[in-house]
């Protein structure tokens, strides 16, 4: 985790003491469990909890220093309780294996960390609806290949990057469900030496689902989801980072990164501005999509465990949700405060002599009796001679001039079609689509 990249709240579900808390918890409702089924004696189960109600500093440290000693965390954190509590914590952790406390533990981490996520994404897509319905109407030039195509509007940019991220919020919202599952079954999964009754106790307790069949471990396919999802998330970061970084440049300039009093763009160039959060989200994308392999190939373990993933999710689980908190956040900032140029779009929208009206020409020639080979030959040949002029000749003009084109479409008919208007005769119902009807 790299702090310039992190944000409170979700770095503190990854520190060592919320880790141990929740241990402590696993542990605790597992007690008492076993208490209720006669298994251990009320007096262990009270005996934690009351120590536990006592608000204890959890001493990292010495957890630490006991590991140095036994190479072991788990065993670790358990002897330093036992010399917190006393001798009724000799009940703990019975019939229990390590994995049912790592495991459920981590399940419980990532739960909490897709609730974030997930309001990081609500906040999103409230900045993206506004400024989507802010620019409804505000014309723009679509581009394929990165060349001028037929004219958009900017709101339609932005509606279509809000569907992405509620699609986004779905997937998250079922990722999380997958991930929260509790498995305190023993070794190899058979509760040999714990009841499955335990198991239900501590999934209720800590909001989790009961694991329908573990080995040692959860399966790591459920993990492998979470993390392909949040890759998923980060590469829709991405798509709309890139797309601001290719509307700032100094051609285009028909959006911009907000630029703050006192904010410099380059060291050696006073006059730069600089998209640099939008690129900054470019490689933080690619960071979280880095986790995913590893993730996938946690799903292949060793027989009923091994722990070739520790090490992995020990890397993945903290950084993936952290750096995917930090570029929600940016991005959200990002749009909030996005500079939009609806003159420089109008600018560009016109900057190629009429070329992006094209198409409408073409059809009304078909529908005039015309082949279409006929009317695209017609129409690529005047649309040529705009191109190669930059702009600086007008297809209707030269539309108007060409008596293949006026013996088939009147003047009036040819000038309908430069009509800009036409091409967002639909924009309320893409927008009743993506919104609902009260957008």
């Amino acid at each position: 985790m790299v702090p310039r990249y992190a944000r409170a709240e979700m770095t503190a579900i990854w520190s060592p003491e919320a880790r141990f808390a929740i241990w402590f918890e696993i542990e605790a409702h597992a007690t008492d469990a076993l208490a209720q089924l006669g298994v251990v004696p009320q007096s262990a189960a009270t005996a934690l909890w009351r120590w536990w109600e006592t608000r204890p500093v959890i001493d990292v440290a010495a957890i630490d220093a006991i590991e140095a000693v036994t190479k072991h965390d788990v065993i670790a954190f358990l002897t330093w309780v036992a010399e917190q509590v006393g001798d009724e914590a000799r009940f703990m952790h019975q019939g229990m294996t390590s994995s049912d406390m790592l495991d459920t533990c981590l399940a419980v981490q990532l739960a909490r960390a897709a609730d974030l996520l997930i309001a990081d994404i609500d906040a999103l897509l409230t900045v993206l609806k506004r400024r989507a319905v802010e620019h409804r109407l505000t014309p723009t030039i679509g581009r394929s290949h990165g060349i001028h195509a037929e004219p958009v509007t900017f709101g339609l940019k932005l509606a279509q990057a809000h569907a992405e991220f509620a699609r986004n919020r779905d997937r998250l919202v079922a990722a999380r469900a997958d991930i929260a599952t509790c498995a305190i079954s023993g070794a190899v999964g058979t509760f040999a030496n714990i009841d499955p009754r335990v198991e239900a106790h501590v999934a209720a307790k800590l909001g989790l689902a009961v694991e329908p069949i573990s080995t040692q471990v959860i399966p790591r396919d459920r993990h492998a989801m979470f993390f392909a999802t949040l890759g998923v998330i980060a590469s829709s970061i991405e798509r709309l980072a890139v797309e601001i970084r290719h509307l700032q440049r100094t051609e285009v300039l028909e959006a911009e990164e907000y630029f703050s009093p006192g904010q410099k763009g380059s060291s050696a160039m006073p006059h730069k501005r600089n998209p640099v959060l939008t690129e900054n989200l470019t490689g933080l994308a690619r960071m979280v999509r880095g986790y995913v392999t590893p993730a996938l190939e946690n799903v292949a373990l060793w027989h009923e465990r091994d722990i070739s993933h520790s090490s992995v999710e020990r890397y993945v689980g903290p950084d993936a949700t952290i750096t995917l908190d930090f570029a929600l956040a940016r991005l959200t900032g990002v749009i909030d405060k996005l500079l939009v140029y609806p003159a420089r779009m109008q600018r560009n929208l016109d900057r190629m002599g009429g070329l992006v009206h094209s198409q409408r020409v073409l059809l009304a020639l078909t529908q005039a009796g015309l082949s279409r080979e006929a009317s695209y030959a017609i129409v690529q040949r005047n649309a040529m001679k705009v191109w190669e002029s930059d702009g600086a000749l007008s297809l209707r003009d030269l539309l108007h001039a060409d008596p293949e084109v006026t013996a088939a479409l009147s003047e009036s008919e040819i000038d309908e079609k430069f009509d800009l208007g036409y091409h967002y005769r639909y924009i309320d119902a893409i927008f009743d689509r993506v919104f609902g009807p009260d957008a």
